[in-house]
């Protein structure tokens, strides 16, 4: 799609194609999710939750419009700093709490993000400070989320990452951050470990899809192996993991 002028293409989403930037805001494509992400953004502004984008309507065009929060949203995984999964940890209980008890969790204890990930968090001063694209956004327990989190800003099976002890230290900080209690603490680990088998399922649901396809087949196999090996990661230190969390 050829961007209009003053459109600034933004690439920091993974499966919503077509986002750009126009001056103090963000156009994307209105998606099945919109409906909902449009009230939940409405109910999060509602509760006095800054760390979320505000939804503005829709354009000429019929997209969906957002406030453009001014930041940095990295482009990979990395190593984080213990400040900074902290202050991830505080962020993602911060939206939980903003949506407890409310309708849209339907019964459920609140409302996940369920995408946390570095990639859809702006930072600040090398800080987390929002989170953003909702497509993903349903009913749930915490602990989807703290799973996802936890894996994508602590755990990593890459040669160069750090040893799992180290790893193992920042889900603790991530869960004293969040303040998770003691059962959820101990459920931690299966919570990683099945976002990990999830993510790969979702990637292999994808494969062979038909045009408008959200990667390549290339790029998704690559993806379903990332996943699985993180898996085998965490499966292997688990000792490691769940005792720093006693």
């Amino acid at each position: 799609m050829k961007e209009a002028e003053g459109e600034v293409p933004l690439s920091g989403g993974r499966i919503t194609p077509d986002v750009v930037r126009v001056g103090n805001t963000v156009r994307r494509p209105v998606t099945a999710a919109s409906e909902f992400v449009t009230e939940l953004l409405g109910h999060l502004e509602r509760q006095g939750f800054t760390g979320a984008p505000r939804h503005l309507g829709l354009d000429d065009s019929g997209r969906d419009i957002f406030s453009y929060l001014p930041g940095r949203v990295t482009p990979r995984f990395q190593t984080w700093s213990h400040d900074q999964v902290l202050a991830a940890g505080v962020l993602l209980r911060s939206f939980h709490e903003a949506t407890r008890g409310s309708h849209l969790a339907e019964g459920h204890p609140v409302v996940c993000h369920n995408d946390p990930g570095p990639n859809n968090v702006v930072f600040r001063d090398d800080r987390p400070t929002a989170l953003i694209d909702f497509d993903m956004a349903a009913p749930g327990h915490p602990l989807e989320d703290l799973g996802y989190m936890a894996w994508t800003w602590c755990a990593s099976s890459k040669p160069q990452a750090p040893p799992a002890r180290a790893q193992a230290a920042q889900v603790r900080i991530l869960a004293d951050a969040y303040g998770l209690n003691a059962s959820d603490r101990a459920a931690l680990i299966d919570a990683m470990l099945d976002r990990q088998a999830r993510n790969a399922d979702w990637w292999r649901q994808h494969l062979h899809a038909p045009d408008p396809r959200v990667a390549s087949n290339d790029q998704i196999l690559s993806r379903i192996a990332w996943s699985l090996r993180e898996h085998d990661h965490t499966a292997a230190h688990r000792s490691v993991f769940e005792a720093a969390l006693r």
